[in-house]
């Protein structure tokens, strides 16, 4: 199983066997639990070439403010509906809810079905510029704020608090008290990921990803929250995961969203850029697929800041 952006997407093939580090090796904890100079980073490659290209400690959350990244975004595959129905069944009074790098709506917008108002912060005006431009994204009960969270204005308290694999790029010691202090009484805070289903194409793939990424390591959402629980930053109080639905899009579209990721843009491909295509286009042609389909399981995971 590897992450290969910062936002969401993940991937893993049948039958999928797991290896974990431990996580006092995957996360760097301080004084006080989750570093907060972690958090905007990852552990990138270095050595021979790598170096002269980005550092040796780079941050990539620039990415997200390009408009082509924030275009890309439609090409990944959506929630499934049952993450929604688990968020539902969580929203309590009052029927607000703060979605906490909203990007461009992806959890947000559905959520208008059930919430009476959704307040959805994001740092990137790209991205909240392409989210209002999608089904939704400019219904009055949807309130954008182009803001870092740590400094946004927020329209406390909130019957649910809800983020993609966003925390990442928060400055936790900062971010989870005013986390903890903007939930209503009985309410709670959900993370909510996705895992994609590939088939025997799939090591191929990632493969290619790993030549080209920048990314040496990345910390799973899942991996990232039993941190944080170790550390007695978040009590965990559930976690459920959906039945896979069923997504399919052609090869063009599939690179696309590959693009949309933090270390496979091509502003940050740059050169390596057409041959990563050629690359995964090669794949898919020896496997004699000129579309794909895999699965999508929602992963929700709740509970409160401490």
């Amino acid at each position: 199983m590897v992450r290969i952006c910062i936002k969401t997407v993940r991937f893993r093939t049948e039958p999928v066997r797991k290896h974990f580090m431990p996580i006092e090796r995957r996360l760097r904890l301080g004084r006080h639990g989750i570093s907060s100079t972690y958090s905007p980073r990852l552990r990138l490659k270095v050595g021979e070439g790598w170096g002269d290209r980005t550092g040796d400690d780079v941050t990539l959350g620039d990415v997200f403010s390009e408009a082509e990244v924030a275009r890309l975004y439609r090409h990944r595959a959506p929630y499934p509906d049952g993450v929604f129905a688990i968020l539902r069944r969580l929203l309590v009074a009052p029927r607000r809810v703060l979605d906490v790098g909203a990007g461009t709506g992806a959890l947000a917008r559905p959520m208008l079905a059930f919430a009476e108002r959704v307040d959805a912060v994001d740092p990137s005006g790209a991205m909240i510029d392409e989210g209002r431009r999608l089904p939704g994204g400019d219904d009055p009960r949807l309130h954008w704020v182009a803001a870092r969270f740590e400094d946004a204005h927020l329209s406390s308290p909130y019957g649910l608090i809800t983020a993609g694999a966003s925390l990442h790029w928060l400055d936790l010691d900062a971010a989870l008290p005013r986390l903890r202090d903007a939930l209503a009484p009985g309410a709670v805070m959900a993370i909510a990921d996705t895992e994609n289903l590939h088939g025997a194409y799939h090591p191929e793939i990632l493969a290619v990803i790993k030549e080209h990424s920048e990314v040496e390591h990345h910390v799973e959402t899942t991996e990232l929250m039993a941190g944080l629980r170790a550390a007695d930053r978040f009590v965990i109080e559930g976690q459920e995961h959906t039945a896979p639905a069923a997504f399919e899009q052609s090869v063009d579209d599939y690179l696309e969203m590959l693009h949309s990721t933090s270390t496979l843009a091509r502003v940050r491909l740059r050169d390596r850029a057409s041959r990563f295509d050629e690359q995964i286009r090669a794949v898919f042609a020896r496997h004699r697929l000129g579309r794909i389909r895999f699965g999508v399981i929602g992963v929700v995971i709740w509970g409160h800041p401490t």
